[in-house]
């Protein structure tokens, strides 16, 4: 996996992929997105797919860009810098939790950043980021204790220390085995993004885009669904 540390127990690492397959994969994600779009009065095309290749190995992104993939994301800072350098094709996004002392190390690869979340991030930024870069804010719309993100009734207080531009909000629901169960934390992000007149909303993930897309998403995270075969 070249520099990678090993996957948590229980996850897959995408060692052999091929193309044929994983293009095959993003059609059929594309069949569902587009109509989910359409449902919010949107076109597919402002619903953009971000692959997210924390599992995929550095050897393995070539099949991506393959299958015509353009837009990744990556969690961890030391893996997106060895990506991003090996694969400058791709536009690379940051979606992991944001350290304050990875700042400096995400911001030359990447057009966005959707986990800015502390005083302490938005300090190294205002240390560190060039003209034009843009942000998304993590909002904790469920107010779960376990999770990052910016209360909703703090977001403008956040928004206005920011040093970058707030291009928009990133939202991670409860986990849960019910798509629905994520649409009210979707529709509430989908509320304040407008109250504080943010365009861009990262949210929905291979278990929930759909809905997603339904409630406003413009970026879903999309990640196994796309590398792995079909049953």
């Amino acid at each position: 996996m070249t520099g990678q540390r090993p996957p948590p127990p229980g996850r897959r690492v995408f060692t052999e992929l091929d193309p044929a397959v994983v293009r095959a994969n993003v059609e059929r994600v594309r069949e569902r997105l587009d109509p989910a779009a359409r449902a919010s009065g949107r076109a597919p095309e402002s619903v953009r797919l971000l692959a997210a290749v924390k599992y995929v190995p550095l050897d393995q992104l070539g099949a991506l860009e393959d299958a015509g993939i353009d837009l990744v994301g990556e969690n961890r800072a030391q893996d997106l810098e060895a990506k991003a350098r090996r694969h400058p094709g791709f536009e690379w996004h940051f979606i992991g939790q944001l350290q304050s002392r990875k700042v400096r190390q995400v911001l030359p690869h990447v057009t966005l950043i959707h986990s800015v979340a502390t005083d302490s991030a938005l300090k190294e930024l205002g240390k560190h980021a060039a003209a034009g870069t843009r942000v998304l804010v993590e909002v904790n719309v469920a107010g779960e204790e376990s999770k990052a993100g910016i209360a909703p009734d703090e977001l403008g207080a956040f928004i206005a220390r920011c040093p970058v531009e707030v291009a928009g909000l990133m939202v991670m629901p409860p986990a849960s085995t019910d798509p629905e169960d994520s649409r009210p934390h979707f529709a509430r992000a989908r509320e304040l993004a407008a109250a504080h007149g943010l365009r861009e909303l990262s949210m929905g993930t291979s278990q929930d885009f759909e809905v997603a897309a339904q409630e406003g998403a413009t970026i879903v995270r999309i990640g196994s669904v796309l590398f792995e075969s079909p049953a």
